[in-house]
């Protein structure tokens, strides 16, 4: 099987993998069958959403039971696969926690097409801003998605005020980013402040490269991402960033330097944004006057366009209540299942005001108009696209990552390591 994941267009494919008979929830909706629908997922008492969402569509369809199958989160991608081999019905719906899994899946055949039952019930890709398109394969769909952490700028407020600066807005470019930050630094010792954080993570820097849609990080070929590099080391050289090799060596947390509040400006993804409300409540986190804008875009790309990570819904190809599964993973990705996931303070992957305005009513979110746009939908790049090499590529990119970052190589010696490293891969 080719993986052509398609970035620009969506297209629908008409056929569906062994489902002969009608999928409409409609037709689901008026029988009182019983039936009991097996979940694959990972951490269910720690997935606030996992029990909302199931109590919530059995009170809608009091005939439906649920048998969450927990298979953990360490070797989830290896558990599922393992349960699928040999069609298994023992699983109906199979959660997607990462894209290399994802991958692994469509092309062992193990999850269902989905293209021609978005197509029957007239599921909008749109509110997904460009997930869908994101796992397209092939022009068909396997999964949609039903939570989605995505990338913003976490600031600290009093740095700003100290140094006189205004706050970051929703449209920065990644210039305008670099010039705040060089304006942040200051101090010395104990009172030194960095105006921002780039994480040892090789997303940090190579993020920005895909946010025009052009390029993704498994194509193989990344002269793209010289000037992110140069950008990178030019701003640990003149001290507006941490340097790389002294994080790697502390193994110092990204968390430790915002709560210590000693970083102007953080791009992270809107995973930490619990976590930092938590420390605020307890007095762990000193960052207590902070806020968040959106992602940095480069010059010519729209304000709001980001990079995400996701979680999936798919149907077992041998699932013996497929029209069940169907249906309550439409209930789980659409608007009724994102309210509830809002609710529990984590981000859905489908966006609307309605969701932006139940995470930004949560206690300790900062009550400013900024922040508060910051949540609003834009357009959204998968941070690793959707190719069966996904896991071997990113052991590459990492590598050569840390080369780069350590002065280890120059930046043509890297790229050249980096396309050599992937087109190896077979």
């Amino acid at each position: 099987m080719e993986f052509n994941t398609t970035r620009r267009a969506f297209a629908l494919a008409t056929a569906g993998i062994g489902l002969a008979m009608s999928m409409g929830g409609a037709a689901f909706a008026q029988s009182d069958a019983p039936v009991t629908l097996k979940w694959a997922l990972w951490d269910l008492d720690k997935g606030a959403y996992f029990k909302p969402l199931m109590d919530a569509y059995k009170a809608k369809h009091p005939n439906v039971s649920f048998e969450p199958v927990d298979l953990g989160s360490q070797d989830y991608t290896q558990m599922i696969s393992t349960q699928l081999t040999g069609g298994s019905k023992d699983i109906d719906i199979v959660t997607i926690k990462d894209v290399p899994g994802y991958a692994n899946l469509v092309r062992a055949g193990n999850i269902t097409d989905l293209s021609s039952y978005m197509k029957d019930q007239k599921i909008d890709p749109a509110g997904y801003g460009g997930l869908i398109e994101e796992l397209t394969v092939d022009g068909k769909i396997y999964a949609l998605p039903f939570r989605s952490d995505f990338w913003i700028v976490y600031y600290n407020k009093d740095i700003f005020d100290k140094a006189g600066v205004p706050y970051p807005t929703n449209d920065m470019t990644w210039a305008q980013f670099d010039e705040i930050a060089t304006k942040l630094k200051g101090g010395m010792g104990q009172n030194r402040v960095y105006g921002a954080l780039l994480h040892t993570w090789r997303s940090t820097v190579q993020l920005p490269g895909i946010q025009d849609g052009k390029q993704t990080l498994v194509d193989g070929k990344y002269e793209f991402l010289k000037p992110w590099y140069e950008r990178a080391l030019a701003l640990q050289k003149s001290g507006a960033i941490p340097s790389y090799a002294s994080l790697k060596t502390s193994n110092t947390h990204y968390s430790a330097l915002f709560f210590n509040g000693t970083i102007g400006m953080l791009p992270m993804g809107t995973w930490f944004m619990g976590t930092q409300i938590a420390k605020v409540k307890s007095g762990e986190s000193k960052s207590a006057n902070w806020g968040i804008v959106k992602f940095p875009h480069p010059d010519g790309v729209e304000a709001g366009t980001t990079a995400a990570q996701i979680s999936g819904l798919s149907v077992n190809s041998n699932s013996a209540h497929k029209e069940a599964a169907l249906d309550f993973i439409k209930f789980v990705t659409g608007p009724e299942g994102a309210a509830i996931v809002a609710s529990t303070g984590t981000f859905p992957a489908l966006r609307s005001d309605t969701v932006a305005q139940t995470i930004a009513a949560l206690p300790g979110f900062p009550q400013d108009q900024n922040s508060k746009d910051a949540l609003k939908a834009g357009k959204a790049y998968l941070e690793m696209a959707v190719n069966p090499n996904a896991a071997k590529i990113e052991v590459v990119l990492n590598r050569v990552h840390d080369a780069l970052m350590t002065d280890n190589i120059s930046i043509d010696d890297g790229i050249k390591d980096m396309d050599d490293g992937v087109k190896a891969i077979k």
